[in-house]
């Protein structure tokens, strides 16, 4: 869907959590040609811990994206523990970013409006971020652009990215 009018960056609530749920589907990178995995696939321990007990965690923040009122993308960090630990894990004190936006409104600057807000945010609050992205995923581009890193080999397609601050 084109863009036609101003979109509202708001900060990430508990009551987001439904939202964030369908986010995380989105943020699976579906590679051309390939199928999509059921959506019940965020309830996989591995991909609901992005988003279980969200805001109730030291650490949560995150932003969503909002074009007439509907949320359309959300970016958000998350500080792992010993016990849980995502894909793009690199040490305790670093959060690990996620991203989506919803298929209809990628490639109109959505999500590089919500990195560099997270960003300016994170920047006081946080040494450094991590993430892991597929190769293939198209922003893999943008995280490039704004300063992060790799800072693994790929494995199964993936890499694990860090943007250092100061």
């Amino acid at each position: 869907m084109q863009l036609t009018g101003h979109v509202d960056v708001r900060p990430l609530l508990q009551d987001d959590h439904n939202f964030l749920r369908i986010a995380l589907y989105h943020a699976i990178h579906i590679p051309p040609g390939a199928d999509a995995p059921p959506p019940e696939i965020v309830d996989h321990p591995e991909l609901a811990l992005y988003v279980d007990r969200w805001m109730q965690r030291p650490g949560d923040m995150g932003f969503k994206a909002e074009f007439k009122s509907e949320p359309i993308g959300a970016i958000w960090l998350r500080i792992w523990g010993d016990e849980e630990q995502g894909f793009g894990f690199l040490e305790q004190d670093t959060p690990e970013l996620s991203m989506s936006v919803l298929p209809g409104y990628r490639g109109q600057g959505i999500g590089t409006l919500l990195l560099h807000r997270l960003l300016e945010t994170a920047e006081s609050r946080f040494k450094a971020i991590s993430l892991s992205v597929s190769i293939s995923n198209p922003a893999l581009r943008l995280y490039k652009r704004t300063g992060f890193i790799e800072v693994s080999e790929p494995e199964n397609g993936t890499i694990t990215m860090v943007k250092t601050f100061g």
